[in-house]
């Protein structure tokens, strides 16, 4: 009788401990939640989880599956709690146990342009092929599964008298293994990238981010098993493949339009023309980087991301800026020794940024670390100083480096001008 009886206390101990830490954690999912509501965060990018509420039994089986964390449990039910963070990956759908979770594109109040892509993944316009994130899989297995099997139907037609067989814009997961589809298929290829390195959207993340989370089939290289794969992993991964390959990719040649001419394709960039039989559209969502359109802009040190903040250090810099991609450079910036900061943003506050991001910067401020000159603009970039425009008033800084966060310009119009159709998706597949 006192077995049982030590039996049912431990039970209830169990059962009370449990109970609290659930209770716990939910209402920190709760609150970042209403962080995400008060910063206007509630908008995910692409592809995202939306949970029906009258199959989900809240199981949390979603919450640890999604390595992002973008998912919590509220009121029982999940949620998606951190919709900026959410890249499509789908290990969330796969996990819960009842299918109450479905993917898809857009949400009621906004919605997201998607190509029509045929099953070969060919758009209306025949020759040109969108595999990847543009056309909205911002799943990496699948994007370079869907990069090579655009490759299977480019081969076939093959047609001698253009310079190339296949032009791939665009060396994220999808161009990379396409590009290395072509080679298998001894095809005569170019791949343009307007970055410097290859990683496509990847190449953006955030330091440590998990990219990967399932195997993925490459030409030449076969069957790659990953589990869990950090940003920095999978970069140096792909560059591996290219070292040991011999890919070519030409970087830093933006493709800046496309014409058809008779039976081919010209791809124009700053760089030439080409002629090809297909092009496919492998480049990213971000599209190319929105500029500011200053005289002295097109000077070296005038960069459109920050890919490693100890490089400014000891320098002035300015940020250009106002949502979380810039404030997060500017505080990044501003932990390095002896670098005087300017964080400059044409409006009167900032919008839509997370709250962290909000605390950190006005810390660092309030520190002397840095500077936010809101209601500025730049208005012109000297080799050693940069002008602003402050409510009228034209001030000169000292300036090393400017880091343009001000978003990018869609493919969209320009692929829509050439005549691919879109459709726009508001919460559905």
């Amino acid at each position: 009788m006192n077995y049982l009886y030590l039996y049912i206390v431990v039970i209830g101990l169990v059962m009370v401990l449990y109970i609290k830490r659930q209770h716990r954690v939910h209402g920190q999912h709760h609150a970042r939640l209403q962080e995400a509501v008060e910063s206007g965060m509630l908008e995910p990018p692409s592809l995202h989880p939306v949970v029906d509420p009258t199959l989900c039994i809240g199981s949390g089986a979603c919450v640890k599956a999604c390595p992002e964390q973008a998912l919590g449990v509220v009121n029982g039910k999940a949620v998606l709690i951190n919709a900026a963070h959410c890249i499509g990956h789908g290990a969330c759908m796969a996990a819960c146990p009842v299918e109450s979770i479905k993917l898809v594109f857009g949400t009621e109040k906004r919605g997201i342009e998607i190509p029509h892509i045929s099953p070969e993944f060919e758009t209306n316009m025949k020759g040109i092929f969108i595999a990847g994130e543009l056309g909205g899989m911002g799943l990496i297995r699948k994007a370079a599964e869907q990069g090579r099997q655009a490759m299977e139907a480019i081969r076939k037609r093959v047609d001698l008298s253009a310079e190339f067989d296949v032009i791939i814009v665009g060396c994220g997961p999808a161009g990379i293994s396409a590009g290395l589809s072509a080679m298998e298929h001894k095809l005569r290829y170019k791949i343009l990238e307007q970055e410097e390195a290859l990683g496509g959207t990847v190449y953006h993340y955030p330091r440590q981010k998990i990219a990967m989370t399932a195997p993925v089939e490459l030409a030449i290289i076969g069957k790659v098993k990953f589990a869990d794969v950090r940003k920095e992993e999978l970069l140096e991964f792909w560059q591996d493949v290219v070292q040991k390959t011999g890919l070519q990719i030409s970087f830093r040649e933006r493709m800046e339009s496309i014409e058809k001419q008779d039976k081919h394709f010209v791809v124009k960039t700053a760089r030439g023309s080409y002629t090809a039989n297909s092009v496919l559209l492998s480049m990213g969502r971000r599209g190319t980087p929105r500029k500011l359109d200053v005289p002295g802009e097109d000077q070296s040190k005038v960069m459109y991301r920050l890919a490693d903040p100890a490089q400014f250090e000891g320098q002035s810099v300015l940020v250009v800026g106002g949502g979380d991609s810039a404030l997060e450079a500017a505080i990044a910036l501003s932990e390095q020794k002896d670098t005087v900061v300017i964080l400059s943003y044409r409006s009167a506050n900032f919008s839509r940024v997370k709250q962290k991001n909000r605390m950190l910067l006005a810390q660092q401020e309030k520190s002397g670390r840095l500077k936010v000159m809101l209601n500025s603009t730049v208005q012109e970039i000297q080799n050693d100083s940069v002008d602003l425009d402050c409510a009228g008033h034209i001030s000169r800084h000292p300036n090393d480096a400017v880091i343009v966060c001000a978003g990018g310009l869609l493919p969209t119009p320009l692929l829509q001008k050439i005549g691919i159709r879109f459709d726009t998706k508001f919460g559905s597949a």
